[in-house]
């Protein structure tokens, strides 16, 4: 990244509204969803900022630091995290898919994929790693047992 940019999920999830609007706005190819997305994309909106702040809360209750590219000080496997191994970039997915959704056109309909690619390689892989390297078999089992998304 740029040096002195914070390389911080939510800058690329602002990032990435930001291009859906873009698009939107200046190349909206077709209208293509009505009311129904619209209320879709709105609860896809609420549903990702709960699951956000579930599961933030578990960073607070095991005293974990929860910005990326720091060294985890626990393993969380309890709340959302038994069903994802990465819920706050469930979550994030969803509130852009929702917003795509909510936009109403065509043009950043591939958005959504283009930022699980960002977040699994720029966030996920090296999270992984770093869980193996600071709790060993603990973290590969629940690596193996716990889907990394859904």
């Amino acid at each position: 990244m740029f040096k002195g940019f914070p390389d911080w999920p939510p800058i690329w999830f602002a990032g990435f509204c930001a291009a859906a609007w873009l698009l939107a706005r200046e190349l909206p190819l077709v209208v293509a969803f009505g009311p129904l997305f619209w209320g879709l994309g709105l609860l896809m909106i609420a549903g990702g900022l709960v699951l956000i702040g579930w599961s933030a809360i578990w960073f607070w209750r095991k005293k974990t630091p929860i910005e990326p590219h720091h060294t985890p000080k626990a393993l969380i496997v309890e709340g959302p995290y038994r069903w994802s191994r990465n819920p706050i970039y469930l979550a994030m997915v969803a509130m852009l898919t929702g917003y795509v959704l909510w936009l109403g056109v065509l043009s950043p309909i591939l958005l959504p994929g283009l930022f699980v690619s960002v977040l699994t390689l720029r966030f996920i892989i090296p999270e992984e790693e770093a869980l193996v390297d600071s709790f060993g078999l603990e973290a590969r089992r629940y690596l193996q047992q716990t889907r990394r998304w859904l």
